[in-house]
């Protein structure tokens, strides 16, 4: 039996898409052969320095709370744990409607059995330098003019992909393979359509 193939995942909590598109890796997981290991990346980082519309700006802005938090997870619990929070927060964030607040956080936390303290230091720039490395490791490799989700796949990095709903079952997987099969393609650097629906969570 071999061993599974490892695709690194990278997410800002606050992103929708990234949101459906890491359920979609879950779903992956049941019908290949399939292991996602979770990093974090941030929009805040990312969009440092630009011009940006006041609405998109505040809400970059607040993003910071969750990427610091979901680090914190991470450097106090593991990866594993990193995912039962992004889950928590996560069904919050996009199930939810609930707004990006420590109190959001801290009763993420608490579901999960985590230290609630977490909420409070994702508060403040404690773990600032963390959240700059982990996204610089992900982003590094695809480049700065694209968002979250990423991928690390067959040795090369993606952005996306952008799905909505996200498929389960076998078609899960289908897609799996296809998106693998376009990444192992050295020279393979983008596809792209108009997107004509919003996340469609279910």
């Amino acid at each position: 039996m071999t061993d599974p193939m490892t695709v690194d995942f990278w997410f800002d909590p606050a992103c929708p898409w990234a949101w459906m598109t890491s359920r979609w890796m879950l779903e992956v997981q049941q019908v290949r052969e399939v292991r996602t290991v979770f990093h974090v990346m941030s929009l805040a980082v990312l969009n440092e320095g630009r011009d940006l519309e006041p609405d998109y700006r505040e809400a970059i802005d607040k993003a910071w709370l969750g990427a610091r938090a979901c680090i914190g997870v991470e450097r106090q619990y593991g990866s594993e744990k990193l995912l039962e929070f992004y889950t928590a927060l996560g069904t919050r964030y996009h199930m939810g409607k609930q707004s990006a607040t420590v109190e959001t956080i801290r009763d993420a936390l608490q579901e999960c059995g985590l230290d609630p303290e977490i909420a409070d230091s994702a508060a403040t720039d404690t773990w600032d330098e963390e959240v700059r490395a982990s996204h610089d490791e992900g982003m590094a490799p695809v480049g700065l003019d694209v968002g979250t989700p990423v991928l690390h796949i067959n040795g090369k990095a993606l952005f996306g992909p952008v799905i909505s709903p996200a498929p389960k079952g076998e078609e899960a997987g289908e897609l799996f393979d296809g998106v693998a099969e376009v990444t192992a393609y050295a020279g393979f650097f983008e596809l792209k359509r108009t997107r004509t629906v919003g996340p469609i969570f279910d």
